[in-house]
Parts: C-alpha cells; structure tokens; sequence
C-alpha cells in the first residue's frame, strides 16, 4: 500500500463538474493498493499518517500531527501510485489491486483512519474520473510505502 500525503491549504475532489469533497488545512492522501495489501498495512499507515508530525508549531518546526491541529482529511484512491515504468514508455499498472480486492480496502483504509486520527475522512468516489486540486502548503509531500516499513 502507498501513500502520498500533502499537507495542504485546501483541496477538493470533483467529479462530473460537481464538487465531491472539500476541505481547509490538512493532509490529502493519495492511496495506491496492490494485491500485496493486508489489514496489518492499513493499521500501520493509519496509525503513521495520524501521528505523522508535519505542520508548523510556534517555533516553525514541523512538529505538529494533523490531530494536534484540528486539521481535515481527504483520501482518494489512486491506482497509478502503483505504476511499472521500467520497460518502455507506457506505464504498467499490473500492481494495482482490481477493483473487487481495491474497494475494500479503500473503505477499511478511510474507516481506520477516521478511528485512528479521531478526525472525519472526506473521500473522492472509486474509480471515477475525478478533478483534485489542491494548494500544497510548504511544498511538504511525503511518500509512504507499507512494504518499506522495516
């Protein structure tokens, strides 16, 4: 499983020319599942993201959780996270979880993180052809990978 995460001024999600999802300072998370994935790795990047110490304190040292903040969240599934471009031009998105196997997993991710944080998840819709924007505070983006924990 693999996370971007943007700490962020604002974002939104729309889809079909309506606004999905919005929300104020906080942290979009991009999330990319592979078959690969278990319960265990959504426990663990939920338990890292809501305790992942990246906004200012008073002194300007990132020293502060998106919980310490009261800050917002916003999750949307993103196969790509998982694309191969090492053999050609065109990337290979044959990691990526199906769909029957991703859902799941997105919806126990944004369940988990939602217990995990304290914090309400806003969410984009699955597979959809959706618009994010985004205005990243910093620039802070962070990548994290379940697989590369240890």
């Amino acid at each position: 499983m693999r996370v971007v995460i943007q700490r962020v001024s604002e974002a939104s999600v729309t889809i079909g020319g309506a606004l999905k999802s919005e929300i104020g300072p906080g942290l979009l998370i991009l999330l990319g599942v592979e078959e690969a994935d278990t319960p265990e790795d959504i426990q663990w990047l939920c338990a890292k993201i809501s305790k992942l110490r990246i906004f200012n304190d008073e002194a300007g040292l990132m020293n502060r959780s998106v919980q310490d903040i009261g800050g917002e969240l916003l999750a949307v599934s993103q196969f790509t996270l998982h694309a191969s471009t090492k053999k050609g031009n065109r990337p290979s998105f044959i990691r990526a979880a199906r769909p029957e196997f991703a859902i799941p997993m997105y919806e126990a991710f944004v369940k988990t993180l939602e217990q995990e944080s304290g914090l309400p998840v806003k969410t984009g819709s699955f597979g959809a052809e959706m618009k994010v924007r985004l205005l990243n505070d910093g620039p802070v983006t962070i990548l994290i990978d379940s697989k590369t924990r240890e």
